[in-house]
């Protein structure tokens, strides 16, 4: 009779078991991607005031009305760092006459409206002309030419047409606007201006090799200094490679609210140890991780948890939870808030 009812025991949290792996599977292949939860199951980011107020009986709580006075619209930007440009429209002095008893009119108020104008990307050839100097005297004495040359600045790219203007213009089209090449190739031909896409990739690669690189450097040496910097990598398929072998963009950050936000990419062909080791060398600060085994190979640096890590395993355990169970309760709540709270990497 024990033995059956072990068995029964054993078979009723098998069943459960496969019903919340069934939730949970039903939750990803058709519910929201986003960990969203009600706020009333876990509370996670208002810890504090959750933790620290003891929940009021419903009789106690009183439903308070506020009247808020309705404040102006306000425009999105004021506009006031901007070149302003100002036109004027008057009366001519024949037409500052009274048509009803030819008396001379006077100022009486201004009207003004705004509007913005843009002023469309205009594009020119600039044609750096150096004089070049020989002493005649020198010449006609037979001492030797003495040939002087002005200063000129050098080009942005050696041999190559493309100005700084040109070169953060397409830089600033592709990454912070999202203009991919062809379509930028596209609009210059509305310019009458005939540059291929493949020139156009040559000088982003080169102007950032050449003079990214200075700034990217400084960066790092300054991200270094954080107190705590946030690491993860992620699959980047890249077109060039002929191995066609997953390759890997490691991010490094600093912390959201820091007084130096940085956020730097790094390229590897591989998700070995070598790269962050070889990033983060000399660091010794806070590094925040998804856990991945490879950043405990760094030496003198505290390991921190990614929150947002764990929070995701307490929203499985939600959504794979029947929707009459006690997981939603105020001390299980209390629990996974705590619990996430005190999550981290030794």
């Amino acid at each position: 009779m024990a033995q059956q009812e072990q068995k029964i025991e054993e078979l009723e949290a098998k069943v459960k078991f496969y019903e919340e792996q069934f939730r949970l599977s039903q939750a990803k292949k058709y519910g929201s991607s986003s960990e969203k939860t009600d706020p009333e199951q876990i509370s996670i980011f208002n810890e504090a005031e959750k933790l620290s107020v003891k929940p009021q009986d419903s009789e106690d709580i009183e439903e308070i009305l506020v009247k808020r006075k309705k404040g102006k619209s306000k425009s999105r930007k004021s506009y006031e760092d901007l070149e302003v440009e100002e036109v004027y429209y008057t009366l001519s002095e024949e037409e500052q006459i009274c048509p009803l008893c030819n008396g001379t009119l006077h100022e009486m108020k201004t009207e003004v409206r705004k509007e913005l104008k843009i002023i469309p990307a205009q594009v020119k050839v600039v044609h750096h002309i150096k004089q070049v100097y020989a002493c005649r005297k020198c010449d006609n004495e037979g001492v030797g030419g003495t040939i002087i040359a002005a200063k000129m600045p050098n080009p942005v790219i050696p041999k190559s047409m493309v100005s700084p203007s040109l070169l953060a213009f397409i830089m600033e089209k592709k990454y912070n606007q999202a203009l991919p090449l062809y379509r930028q190739e596209k609009a210059f031909i509305n310019f009458g201006i005939d540059l291929s896409r493949q020139n156009m990739a040559n000088w982003i690669i080169t102007g950032a090799q050449n003079w990214l690189k200075i700034i990217y450097d400084r960066l790092q040496l300054e991200l270094l200094k954080e107190p705590i910097i946030h690491a993860d990598e992620t699959v980047l398929k890249c077109l060039d490679e002929k191995d066609n072998k997953n390759n890997y963009m490691w991010l490094y950050a600093s912390a959201k609210w820091g007084e130096k936000p940085i956020y730097l990419y790094d390229y590897q062909k591989s998700r070995s140890h070598r790269h962050p080791k070889n990033f983060l060398n000399g660091y010794k600060g806070y590094l925040q991780t998804d856990g991945y085994s490879a950043y405990n190979k760094l030496e003198d640096v505290t390991q921190v948890a990614c929150l947002a890590h764990a929070r995701r395993k307490f929203d499985e355990v939600i959504k794979a939870a029947p929707k009459d169970s006690d997981i939603v309760s105020s001390k299980s709540n209390e629990a996974l808030s705590l619990g996430v709270l005190g999550f981290t990497l030794t």
